[in-house]
């Protein structure tokens, strides 16, 4: 029995082992997770489990705007507000596309996951980059004109901006992996970063047209260039740090390269939060808010009174009656007279006095006929 049971008892001693081994290199994570998802859940690693919880929470509000907007979009009818509603929603999922893609850069490299780095990565960014330029282009032509460009033309704009990244990249990926046979994690930093100068002219452009908005414009349009202008340059901070520490802080730091991805990941997030809070909640809101309604004019308001002599000095004002004045012989006499289309034109009377006119109780002594006027009445005959 003892010779039987040495081997079972040494079988039970290796498992054990094993499991205590694997619960103290992936501690936090399960036994059952596959080796390249150990970085999310590994609490001796915790640059991961933050990247994992702000990359989580800015998607979740990403799509709670995105949701937002799609419920609203029948209730927004003004023209001004509807325009750029395309623009936000390819804003919108661009950046919900730079949340989602800090999760290839918790998890381990592989060929189909250093692809994936290499191609979204600037063309994410330059999504949301070229929607800033747009943006900063409306801004700009409804300050100075008061008209924008229609919907459709900066959707297209933006999207032919990006598309231009992603020819870049296609390209850098075909002559890399396909006809140099390299495997596609094997790049140089200085690669990766020459491949994305278009992105890198994509900001410069909308930091330009941002500060040409801010500059022309006027009244509520200068404080949307203001947010333009915020959200770029936190964006071109954000990348100038990324490239310094992806470039040559990495280097120095630890010679292995360990801190590249926490570094790219780090940049990823931070961006997407600069887009979410300083340009994607306030745009939304912006196009949620109701139009300024005009006051209705007060129907039981007291009439102005006629002007009279005032008693004291602290009076308050008051409104000549025009409909009562006098005016003077001489002024009425130069009065122009009423025009017929058959007859021309002919001086109206300029006021009663001048002018034989019966009164009632003559018209009715004289049998209701209208008495002509005495012989020596020198005045006009108005009949």
């Amino acid at each position: 029995m003892g010779a039987r049971g040495a081997p079972a008892l040494l079988l039970l001693c290796a498992a054990a082992t094993g499991a205590t081994e694997n619960a103290s290199t992936t501690r936090g994570c399960g036994l059952g997770l596959l080796p390249q998802y150990v970085s999310l859940c590994d609490l001796d690693s915790i640059w991961g489990i933050v990247v994992e919880a702000a990359a989580g929470a800015g998607a979740l509000i990403t799509l709670l705007l995105l949701l937002i907007l799609l419920v609203r979009l029948p209730f927004i009818t003004e023209p001004e507000k509807r325009e750029p509603l395309g623009l936000h929603f390819l804003f919108l999922l661009g950046t919900l596309g730079l949340f989602g893609l800090s999760f290839a850069f918790v998890i381990r490299e592989g060929e189909a996951v250093c692809a994936a780095r290499r191609f979204l990565w600037g063309v994410l960014f330059a999504l949301c980059f070229a929607c800033l330029a747009a943006q900063a282009w409306r801004v700009r032509a409804l300050g100075r004109r008061g008209r924008g460009p229609p919907g459709p033309q900066l959707l297209g704009a933006a999207l032919g901006l990006t598309l231009v990244q992603v020819v870049i990249a296609a390209e850098w990926l075909v002559l890399t992996v396909l006809r140099a046979a390299r495997p596609a994690c094997a790049y140089e930093p200085a690669d990766f970063a020459l491949a994305l100068g278009y992105a890198a002219a994509l900001l410069a452009a909308a930091l330009a047209l941002a500060l040409r908005a801010l500059c022309g414009g006027a009244g509520r349009w200068r404080r949307r260039a203001a947010g333009l202008l915020l959200t770029a340059t936190l964006a071109a901070l954000v990348w100038a740090a990324w490239l310094a520490m992806y470039l040559y802080g990495n280097a120095r730091l630890r010679p292995s390269g360990a801190w590249r991805d926490p570094s790219q990941a780090v940049a990823l997030v931070a961006s997407g939060w600069v887009f979410v809070l300083c340009h994607a909640v306030p745009e939304v809101r912006c196009a949620l808010l109701p139009a300024p309604r005009r006051p209705a004019p007060d129907l039981f308001a007291a009439p102005p009174r006629a002007c009279e002599p005032a008693l004291e000095e602290d009076a308050p004002p008051c409104l000549d009656n025009k409909a009562f004045a006098l005016e003077e012989p001489g002024a009425a006499l130069r009065t122009a007279g009423f025009r017929n289309s058959s007859l021309g034109s002919r001086p109206s009377a300029p006021f009663r006095s001048n002018v034989y006119q019966p009164t009632e109780m003559a018209v009715v002594l004289n049998g209701g006929t209208i008495p002509t006027a005495p012989p020596s009445y020198t005045g006009r005959h108005l009949w």
